[in-house]
């Protein structure tokens, strides 16, 4: 999926905040996209889906930070609660996509996610079936709406960009690795 998909499930994640905690609603919005984005800087480590994919260990952790927010809440305790649940919820969702080739409409790789305490890849459902298809921008458009209706100010402005990147995204996806193979390798 896109990252922007992910930041956008993300903000929906913390919408409930903006309606029973709105002191806290941007923060955990902040944290939220954070941790939406943040599993996809592995791209620049070489070893995408496994390096900072941590779908058990960020849903633990996750699960224990939301409990001390819920029973806590300061600025700090929530932002870390929503980056950890928005980055299990991202390593989770990655699966529902596809592999790790560079054209995976081909879907030739096996590999969805890396489950580090089992020690093996989660193969790729292909229900999105890569990232940038049009279905992908369908999920970024619907997950955009609570970003839109439930929040204002700068999560509201992210949302309507995250949405325009995602519109270009789609629209020159199938052409990036043509332009990868002839200037960048």
């Amino acid at each position: 999926m896109m990252n922007t998909t992910h930041a956008a499930m993300g903000v929906t994640l913390a919408a409930p905040v903006a309606v029973v905690a709105p002191e806290f609603a941007s923060v955990a919005a902040l944290g939220a996209i954070v941790g939406g984005v943040l599993p996809d800087l592995d791209l620049l480590a070489g070893q995408h889906r496994r390096t900072l994919h941590f779908p058990v260990y960020y849903a633990a952790a996750g699960a224990v930070a939301g409990a001390v927010a819920a029973f806590s809440p300061t600025n700090a305790t929530v932002a870390v609660a929503f980056v950890l649940l928005s980055a299990a919820i991202h390593c989770i969702t990655d699966a529902a996509g596809g592999g790790l080739e560079l054209r995976p409409w081909e879907a030739t790789d096996d590999r969805g996610v890396y489950v580090h305490p089992a020690k093996q890849w989660v193969a790729p459902r292909r229900w999105i079936r890569y990232d940038g298809a049009p279905e992908d921008l369908l999920l970024a458009a619907i997950f955009s709406v609570p970003g839109l209706v439930l929040f204002d100010g700068w999560v509201r402005t992210f949302t309507v960009v995250g949405l325009a990147v995602s519109v270009l995204y789609v629209a020159v996806r199938k052409r990036l690795p043509g332009i990868e193979m002839r200037y960048l390798r």
